[in-house]
């Protein structure tokens, strides 16, 4: 007899799944049974959450839903913040949990695992929650998911199982053909408006988010077709390369491109919220627009959150693009075009603003030599800080990170798992503080198991750092933040990872050229000469 637990492995293979994230548990094991069978490799970490966390790096990095097998009960108030961070941030994620019976659902008599309503529950961090009630129901509602995750702005999906359904027979039920969905595309006579008043702007500026992500060349072709100073959300970092002369970076936040975009007279925003952990990482307010605004979202209730449009275009990203490039003059990058030269302006007092950070630019500098194509995943931490705004990469999904959007910490470890098993071949460094670390530390032990060679480079100043320099500039004495920090290289040895203490940056290059390939590299970096003169 083929369960309905099995036939879901079937179908989920047959869709192009190749990765599960998950602990098995009394109340999962039945989803288990066909995986040995299917060519989907399962991972199994430490917490549930970091189950999620890898769930968000393997889509990250692939641009294809992480998928994840999880408990009723506490697996699902373990995964939330994981979920919650992928919601925010508008990645794909499948969380596939069980649930009680269908007759104990609500009954709230103390079963194993119970809670109220696990819908509920998830309803603010997921696109849908649907509970299975016949085992018919499943290609449809898995459908429906692949639907979100391809068609519209994407974020994730829970389906839950009861116990009897996942054991109940679907020797009846055959593999579905993953629907082909399409997303929306702009309507023309909007676009042609929008073109016309690009065509007509003075001093244009381009802002892109990560709903650019799948559309690099449209992205680079159209900041030259305008000759606009383009500034990237940290999700969209890599969609224009280093040195791109209409590059501004990911600097919205401070003065002197805050006064780029007052001085704008057309703005055209891409895929970008407009947020404020993108726009207004000093929390003042004062990121504001001073010319007339045009929006292009696939979300259309996100166009109007934030900054209000006088043009608002619901589409996606890479078909908006490359229709209203047909609408545009051809354009040619040059070095002292008017828009290269307010860029040229922009970055000189960029410069001078960064003249303090640099060992952080030797740093990273030192990390890109060893490693050029690597692959950044970070956490919440003073390397992702400063690296949001000085690091620039060549190709896009190379830079991601958590202090977006939800902004947990713990996320960095996990994440990168995730991503090496996503796209195995390039090179992951994961960007984590002593802090953060502690937070998901035992997913050492799941990047070992699963042979993953990352290389953690671990920022360790003895506490949470930021947080107290952010009370201490309010006059709060720090209390809560000088934490107790372990040894954290004996710590990662005890879990079968290579771990050393770089001891300068020639170190620092020699660590990173040698790092194994099977297991984790923890490198620990301390907050002090020569990393923080």
């Amino acid at each position: 007899m083929t369960t309905c637990g099995e036939f879901l492995v079937k179908q989920l293979e047959a869709w192009g799944v190749d990765t599960v994230f998950g602990i098995p548990g009394v109340h999962t094991v039945e989803l288990y049974r066909g995986l040995p069978h299917s060519g989907i490799r399962h991972v199994t970490p430490r917490h549930e959450q970091g189950a999620g966390f890898m769930a968000d790096g393997y889509a990250r990095s692939t641009g294809k839903p992480g998928v994840c097998f999880i408990i009723t009960g506490p697996g699902m108030t373990n995964i939330l913040t994981a979920m919650a961070q992928a919601y925010a941030d508008s990645i794909p994620m499948l969380v596939i949990s069980s649930v009680n019976e269908r007759e104990r659902l609500g009954l709230g008599k103390g079963y194993l695992h119970e809670l109220p309503n696990q819908r509920e529950l998830v309803a603010g961090v997921s696109a849908f929650s649907h509970t299975l009630m016949s085992v018919e129901e499943l290609p449809g509602v898995l459908a429906r998911a692949f639907a979100v995750f391809e068609g519209e702005r994407p974020r994730p999906v829970h389906i839950e199982l009861p116990l009897d359904i996942i054991t109940a027979p679907a020797g009846h039920m055959r593999l579905q053909a993953k629907p082909s969905v399409s997303r929306p595309a702009p309507a023309v006579a909007q676009l042609r408006e929008a073109a016309a008043k690009l065509r007509g702007a003075k001093r244009p500026l381009l802002l892109l988010g990560g709903g650019c992500v799948e559309a690099q060349a449209e992205a680079r072709a159209l900041a030259t077709a305008l000759d606009a100073p383009t500034a990237l959300t940290i999700n969209a970092k890599g969609l224009l390369p280093p040195g791109h002369p209409l590059l501004l970076g990911s600097n919205q936040s401070l003065l002197p491109v805050r006064q780029l975009a007052l001085e704008a007279d057309v703005v055209l925003a891409i895929g970008t919220e407009l947020g404020e952990t993108d726009y207004d990482v000093v929390f003042d307010g004062n990121f504001k627009l001073g010319g007339e605004l045009i929006r292009i979202d696939i979300d259309a209730q996100q166009l109007l959150r934030n900054h209000m449009p006088s043009l608002a275009i619901q589409s996606d990203a890479r078909l908006a693009m490359r229709l209203l490039l047909a609408d545009l003059p051809r354009g040619e990058l040059r070095a002292d075009s008017p828009g290269a030269r307010r860029t040229a302006a922009v970055q000189a007092q960029l410069a001078e603003d960064f003249s303090g950070w640099a060992h952080y630019r030797q740093l990273f500098a030192t990390v890109l030599e060893a490693l050029p194509e690597a692959r950044f995943v970070g956490d919440s931490t003073q390397t992702v800080y400063s690296g949001n705004h000085l690091v620039e990469l060549d190709g896009a999904r190379r830079w991601f990170n958590s202090s977006t959007g939800y902004g947990t910490l713990g996320y960095g470890l996990p994440a990168a798992i995730g991503a090496k098993l996503g796209e195995p071949a390039r090179p992951v460094v994961c960007l984590i503080g002593d802090g953060g670390i502690q937070f998901t530390l035992p997913e050492l032990a799941s990047a070992v198991e699963a042979g993953v060679g990352i290389i953690v480079l671990l920022w360790n100043n003895a506490g949470y750092g930021e947080i107290k320099r952010y009370m201490e500039r309010r006059d709060i004495t720090p209390i809560g933040v000088d934490i107790y920090t372990p040894d954290l290289i004996a710590i990662a040895r005890g879990y079968g990872c290579a771990a050393e203490q770089a001891r300068d940056h020639a170190h620092l290059a020699e660590l990173l050229r040698g790092a194994p390939a099977d297991r984790p590299l923890v490198i620990e970096v301390l907050e002090s000469a020569p990393f923080h003169p």
